[in-house]
């Protein structure tokens, strides 16, 4: 995937964003864009799921009003609204351009934090906005909060003939299946959350996990980073809990299934996809690409 490792499109001033009198001046300049979300997520889009670009009106309000950033120099404001036609993410990722992407994907994140955690952590009183959109901070015990991502780990195992392990959770519809991901649990790096995940939920032990690249997932605030590991064991002995069931695909046997209609792969907007999609298209290899750790 060519889009992999390169920096972000979004601008989001971190310096600038202290000042008040200069975030009143994004407000109010005319190029600026205002995004709205509703409380299930979806942001109001056009007929053709183009994003409405609606310009800011009325007083800036930084309990009401976060910036985002600049994106391509243009200030872009997301706020907590009731939408007229709305969209969620599953939909727009596959559609957008990577710019357009960015700023989703930041909105639906920013704003579902203001709205679920008003509150201070520690003592429990009310928060007050500041730089921005990007700090909540309490008046009563002087902390700052600020929006927080929960990392989770997503994992492409493969075994030494280079087969793909895919699974299938029994909340999903039937043929639907993916690759194995997990939370991270306190205490625990990402690469012991790799072999701690495939091990509770298939029984395979790992001889080699390898670091991929990453996406953000505000379903709702997670960092899904994405790994490659190559299988020490290929005996699958699926949980019953999060797995229903699990089985190994080389390329032409997931192509011929995929054809047949009997297996159901995650959306284009996903980092599951991508890692499955940059396997079948020979990207991502087994045994002779990793380093043992």
């Amino acid at each position: 995937m060519d889009t992999w490792g390169e920096a972000g499109q979004l601008d989001r001033c971190e310096p600038q964003r202290l000042d008040a009198d200069w975030l009143v001046a994004q407000w109010a300049d005319p190029a600026a864009l205002l995004l709205s979300v509703d409380k299930s997520g979806q942001l109001n889009v056009g007929d053709d799921l183009a994003i409405v670009e609606r310009r800011p009106a009325g007083e800036f309000d930084p309990q009401q009003h976060y910036l985002l950033g600049l994106s391509a120099g243009r200030p872009v404001f997301v706020e907590a609204a009731d939408v007229e036609k709305g969209a969620g993410l599953r939909e727009l990722m596959p559609v957008l351009g990577p710019a357009d992407r960015e700023l989703v994907v930041a909105a639906v994140a920013l704003v579902q934090w203001h709205r679920t955690l008003p509150h201070c952590g520690l003592c429990g009183a009310a928060t007050i906005v500041t730089n921005g959109g990007m700090v909540r901070h309490c008046p009563s015990c002087g902390r700052d909060r600020f929006p927080r991502s929960d990392p989770a780990i997503i994992v492409a195992v493969l075994d030494a003939d280079d087969r793909l392990l895919l699974g299938h959770q029994g909340v999903w519809a039937p043929g639907r299946m993916s690759i194995l991901a997990g939370f991270v649990t306190a205490g625990e790096s990402l690469e012991q959350a790799v072999h701690r995940e495939v091990g509770e939920e298939t029984g395979l032990r790992l001889s080699a996990v390898k670091y991929v690249a990453s996406q953000p997932w505000p379903f709702p605030r997670s960092l899904m980073l994405g790994f490659v590991a190559r299988a020490a064991t290929t005996d699958i002995q699926v949980d019953g809990v999060e797995i229903e069931s699990a089985r190994w695909f080389t390329r032409e046997e997931l192509t011929a299934a995929v054809d047949a209609g009997e297996v159901g792969l995650p959306g284009e907007a996903s980092i599951a996809h991508r890692l499955i999609a940059d396997w079948r298209a020979g990207h991502i290899h087994g045994p002779g690409d990793l380093t043992a750790r």
